[in-house]
C-alpha cells in the first residue's frame, strides 16, 4: 500500500510504501477484542477491600444468652445482619491481569493497523518538527493534516520530539505516544494515526 507523505503545511512532498506485513495483514477481530480486554483488565488496580466479620472492631461478647429471651440466637453484634457488622460476598484485593502471548498481541496490533490503513487513517509526514513549544502551532498543524479528527501521534523517541510532546499536552483530541508503546486501545480510540517517517521505521522494526 502506497500512501502520500506530507509536510507540516499539508503539502504532498513524496510517497512511501507501507509494509504489507503490517498494514495489509489479515484482520482478526477476535484477537483485537482479546487484546483490548486484556489491556483494560491489566489497567485495573484491584485494591478494593471490605471487612468481614473477623476484621471489624467489637463484637467480642455474646449480646444475650442463647435461650430464654424469646429473641433469635446471636453470637456477635458484628455479624453481617447487624448494623456495623462485617460484609459477606463483597470485594477483596485481587489481580485482574490477563495473559496473552506476545505473538498474538503483535498480530492484534497488525490487524488494527491494517484496519486503520484500509480506512485511510494513516497519515505520514516527512518530519514532525516545531520551532517552539506552542499548543497553537501543533493545533494548526493537526488541523491542516487531519481536520477535526482525533489524532494519535507516534514518535520514535522523546529526545528529538520534546517540542511536539509539550505542544500536544493541552490538545484534548490528540496524544503523543512512542512507536514502541503502540497499543490496541489507542489505535481504537483515535481516528487518525499521524507519524513521521522515522516512526514508521520504528514500527516496522518493532512489528515487522
Amino acid at each position: 500500500m502506497v500512501v502520500d507523505v506530507y509536510n507540516m503545511e499539508g503539502q504532498k512532498v513524496n510517497t512511501v510504501e507501507l509494509p504489507p506485513s503490517i498494514f495489509e495483514a489479515p484482520i482478526y477481530l477476535d484477537l483485537m477484542h482479546q487484546a483490548y480486554v486484556r489491556q483494560m483488565a491489566n489497567a485495573r488496580l484491584g485494591t478494593h477491600d471490605t471487612k468481614t466479620r473477623g476484621e471489624v472492631a467489637g463484637g467480642g461478647r455474646k449480646p444475650w444468652r442463647q435461650k430464654g429471651t424469646g429473641r433469635a440466637r446471636q453470637g456477635s453484634i458484628r455479624a453481617a445482619q447487624w448494623k456495623g457488622g462485617g460484609k459477606v460476598h463483597t470485594p477483596h484485593p485481587r489481580k485482574y491481569t490477563q495473559a496473552m502471548p506476545l505473538k498474538m498481541r503483535r498480530m492484534a496490533l497488525r490487524s488494527a493497523l491494517s484496519v486503520k490503513a484500509s480506512e485511510a487513517g494513516i497519515v505520514v509526514v516527512d518530519e514532525l518538527r516545531l520551532p517552539e513549544a506552542k499548543t497553537r502551532l501543533m493545533a494548526q498543524a493537526l488541523d491542516t493534516l487531519i481536520g477535526d479528527a482525533s489524532a494519535l501521534i507516534l514518535i520514535p523517541n522523546k529526545e528529538n520530539y520534546e517540542m511536539v510532546i509539550r505542544s500536544t499536552n493541552n490538545i484534548p483530541d490528540a496524544k503523543v505516544l512512542l512507536a514502541n508503546y503502540l497499543n490496541i486501545r489507542d489505535l481504537m480510540v483515535f481516528d487518525k494515526v499521524v507519524m513521521p517517517l522515522s516512526a514508521l521505521e520504528a514500527i516496522t522494526t518493532h512489528l515487522g
